[in-house]
């Protein structure tokens, strides 16, 4: 097990090129809560900390498959993060639900589409299909494409059944994010259930067995929408993976504070951290 921020690689011209292979690999892109960390006019501990676990994008990962990269989500930071991780390739795109943080860097897409001349597959339930056909209609109007281009993107209905992408089975997993109903993903024994703060019983029973369990943790205190630590925690016992990596922080979490008071088998995931695929 590496983590590629741990060891603070800078490329000498990131971004250029086809990027890295990924295969058998699992990418945190980003670990952050919808305004990112730190947060934009905050001097809290967490926002001027000078530990890079604190500087936290857009929540987000990527999954090196055996037939292709699998994206989980399009944050607005979705530039960045691939950049930063010099990966030039993505065959596919897991969408868990349709805020803000999780689908507007949609567009970022642009160059790699340009790069295949293919589309790109979007595989989602219908409400976030509505919300990009929306958010991008630019990308579906009728006539000559626009100065600069479109992404160019087709998309795939989500049922809760298991499918087959870029080589491996993916088990969608009905969670819960307050009012919405959003999915979360397992791909052999990695799950990956982010914005939620309740998972019912039944993908609970599809969560068993896991190597690894990646798991939103926004806060200390109770949120409407997301685990706090205390319920994260909760969860994490009760699914009993062989690891737990939270994600989804808010800049009221300090890298080095919570990690030192977890459970054992459980820790805060950062950005650029890579663990291998099982």
């Amino acid at each position: 097990m590496t983590s590629h921020s741990e060891n603070f690689p800078t490329p000498t011209r990131p971004g250029l090129g086809v990027g890295r292979d990924l295969t058998g690999r699992l990418v945190f892109l980003g670990t952050g809560t919808s305004t990112g960390v730190p947060l934009v006019g905050c001097r809290c501990d967490t926002c001027t900390s000078d530990d890079p676990r604190d500087v936290r994008t857009r929540t987000s990962a990527i999954l090196g498959l055996p037939a292709g990269h699998v994206l989980i989500d399009t944050t607005p930071d979705l530039r960045g993060q691939l950049l930063r991780e010099t990966i030039g390739r993505v065959d596919a795109v897991l969408y868990t639900h349709d805020h803000v943080d999780h689908v507007y860097g949609l567009d970022d897409l642009r160059p790699l589409c340009f790069a295949t001349g293919r589309s790109v597959p979007l595989y989602c339930e219908e409400r976030v299909e509505k919300r990009i056909r929306t958010a991008f209609d630019y990308a579906f109007q009728e006539g000559p494409p626009l100065g600069g281009g479109v992404p160019k993107v087709t998309f795939e209905r989500i049922t809760l059944m298991p499918f087959e992408l870029c080589g491996a089975t993916i088990v969608p997993l009905r969670l819960q994010h307050g009012v919405f109903n959003v999915l979360g993903f397992r791909v052999g024994n990695v799950a990956y259930c982010t914005d939620t703060n309740f998972i019912p019983d039944e993908s609970v029973q599809l969560l068993q067995g896991l190597d690894v369990l990646v798991l939103d943790c926004l806060r200390a205190t109770r949120h409407p929408t997301h685990f706090s630590v205390d319920e994260a925690v909760a969860m994490a016992e009760r699914i009993a993976a062989k690891r737990t990596l939270f994600v989804h922080m808010s800049h009221e979490v300090r890298h080095a504070d919570l990690a030192a008071r977890l459970p054992a088998g459980m820790e805060l995931a950062h950005d650029g951290l890579e663990l291998p695929l099982t």
